[in-house]
């Protein structure tokens, strides 16, 4: 009777993007720019594309040690000629850029819902459109698209941010039916509420429309629905978006994955 083959050795595949170029939206703080340090560490040469260019500066300057690269690209994502050119070229894209105003829908200005709508998906669009052709030449791609728990969840008060995200999230899946061909995946990362300047921000507003004081914001509201108490760290989120574009993960498209502390368990 033969013996049973040994098992085989499991061994972690690290993220290597070296020879890749990537693009990330809303990279001077929060998210993006965990995003842009996580990519340029694998190896990655990154384009780093915010408004705040004394940010970008920042963030460059931060990862002159990591193995990859970080190109400051100031740009303003209402420029949508522009955002599409930007991504021309790119084996990576990570869409993160956003904002938030927080009102009841008779109170919400038409303009900044405008502008929401134009920065958190219209950008997107044009940015995948810009990335594509590069991509499918070379029959690989990586499309990550940081939505949210609003991506899958309303909440009152966030007309704007819901819809963009919902959108966002369709989009990312109409990307993945079209690009699963030709070797490239789009997936969304949807987080409940991480711990980022534009969350912070949001505190007075929600406190104002809820009626409540600033300090009860958090427990009562932020993380009323979540089973985890916290907020989520940055770095925890980039390495879901790394995790997207890593070997194991050719697999995974069409998805989210979600990142909410028990949210939409409910």
């Amino acid at each position: 009777m033969t013996a049973p083959p040994a098992p085989t050795a499991l061994h972690a595949t690290p993220l290597d993007l070296g020879g890749r170029t990537a693009l990330v939206t809303g990279a001077a703080g929060g998210i993006g720019r965990a995003c842009t340090l996580r990519l340029a560490a694998a190896g990655a040469k990154v384009r780093a594309v915010d408004r705040d260019g004394a940010g970008l500066e920042a963030l460059a300057e931060h990862s002159r040690d990591l193995s990859g690269t970080v190109e400051p690209h100031v740009l303003d994502l209402t420029d949508l000629d522009a955002a599409e050119l930007a991504a021309a070229g790119t084996d990576v894209l990570v869409n993160n850029a956003g904002l938030q105003l927080v009102r009841p829908i008779e109170e919400f200005p038409p303009d900044v819902f405008h502008t929401v709508l134009t920065v958190m998906l219209e950008a997107p669009f044009r940015l995948i459109r810009g990335a594509l052709p590069h991509m499918y030449g070379q029959g690989w791609g990586r499309i990550v698209n940081v939505s949210s728990v609003h991506g899958l969840r309303a909440s009152a008060y966030k007309s704007a941010y819901v819809a963009a995200k919902h959108g966002l999230e369709g989009l990312s899946k109409t990307a993945a039916l079209e690009g699963a061909a030709r070797g490239v995946t789009s997936n969304c990362v949807s987080p409940a509420y991480v711990r980022t300047p534009l969350v912070e921000r949001q505190i007075a507003d929600q406190a104002r429309a809820h009626g409540i004081p600033e300090e009860r914001v958090l427990s009562e509201v932020l993380l009323q629905d979540s089973a985890v108490k916290r907020l989520i760290e940055p770095e925890d989120v980039a390495e879901a978006v790394a995790y997207l574009c890593g070997p194991r993960a050719s697999f995974v498209t069409g998805t989210s994955l979600v990142l909410d502390g028990g949210w939409t368990a409910h």
